[in-house]
């Protein structure tokens, strides 16, 4: 059992079967049909007039900023959003997009009144701000839909677009109990992982407007991700929006066992109200050795990530009894 991410999700024997019969062509002419119609699907799924396909999220996300901003333009997100600090300065690099990063709330939203005061004046001193991008979950943390709809009041104000970095955004849309349409609508442009808790093997969609998605589908083929015969990763993709979302649910229950039950070992300490979704981060007394205690794990079986905070994920391949063999085996460690 992997607790390390939800990206550890083997595909299905139902994708695995999809994937070997899928009717493919080359997509960078755009004659793949099983890409052709995912994209299709997906853009009219999440109430978007196109969308993209892609080999991962964060090559959604830079074609995302890439495609709202251009050179020595900048974009707002928080300390903690995952295109900022997490995808090797892709948007800066590759973009000459400037980040401007602002600190988190504890709940993952971003204060509006330090997003104000960092959106820049129309003077030649300073990089144009053009967009917000938000991202939902956000360690496992849910975006309010009041804040949304404020985060949206806000650029509309401001003269600025708004891109979601949406990896989990279906995380969120279960947590909420709603459909991911009702997340989306406050958007210009969005991400989906295909590839994490939804169990695909490969893959992450973009949507926009056509315009925008146009515009995407060149920066692809120039940061080298035209793929050809895509359409057997596309039909793996299609099946994870289609039979994978029900099993999210399940992954949060998970996790809030997963959350509860750490919360009472000694040397564990847990923000049960903050594990909404399918990701648990655990504070470590310094009286635990994390490395020996990781160690200890593998011997078991069990893979985790030696890190303080630990952070476990849960995912389709963790079952309910797999969290009852994490949580005995650290309850032993412990002890011992």
């Amino acid at each position: 059992m992997d607790f390390r991410s939800d990206t550890v999700t083997k595909p299905t024997p139902a994708m695995r079967k999809a994937m070997a019969e899928a009717l493919v062509g080359d997509d960078v002419y755009g004659d793949d049909p099983t890409i052709n119609e995912l994209e299709q699907w997906a853009a009219e799924r999440h109430g978007f007039e196109a969308a993209l396909f892609t080999s991962s999220g964060t090559q959604a996300n830079l074609l995302g900023l890439m495609s709202h901003c251009g050179r020595g333009d900048e974009y707002l997100c928080g300390q903690q959003a995952h295109n900022y600090k997490y995808e090797a300065g892709g948007a800066a690099v590759l973009g000459s997009i400037q980040p401007q990063p602002i600190e988190n709330n504890p709940d993952g939203t971003l204060p509006l009144d330090k997003l104000a005061a960092a959106v820049k004046p129309d003077d030649n001193h300073f990089a144009r701000t053009r967009l917000l991008s938000l991202e939902n979950t956000i360690n496992g943390k849910v975006l309010p839909m009041s804040y949304l709809a404020e985060a949206r009041e806000f650029v509309n104000q401001h003269g600025l677009a708004m891109h979601l970095d949406g990896a989990r955004v279906y995380n969120a849309a279960v947590a909420l109990d709603i459909d991911v349409k009702e997340i989306a609508q406050y958007f210009d442009s969005m991400t989906v992982c295909l590839s994490k808790g939804l169990g695909a093997p490969v893959g992450s969609l973009l949507l926009g407007s056509k315009e925008y998605i146009a515009k995407a589908r060149r920066l692809r083929k120039m940061v080298g991700g035209g793929m050809r015969q895509a359409g057997i990763l596309a039909a793996a993709g299609k099946l994870a929006l289609t039979e994978q979302i029900a099993q999210l649910k399940q992954d949060h229950i998970n996790a809030k066992r997963l959350a509860e039950g750490l919360n009472i070992i000694p040397g564990f300490s847990v923000n049960v109200e903050f594990v909404q979704t399918n990701i648990v981060f655990a504070k470590i007394d310094e009286t635990i050795d994390v490395q020996a205690l990781v160690a200890t794990l593998a011997e078991q079986g069990i893979t985790a990530s030696a890190a303080n905070p630990m952070r476990f994920v849960t995912h389709k391949d963790v079952s309910a009894q797999d969290i009852e063999t994490l949580l005995s085996a650290i309850r032993q460690y412990v002890k011992a």
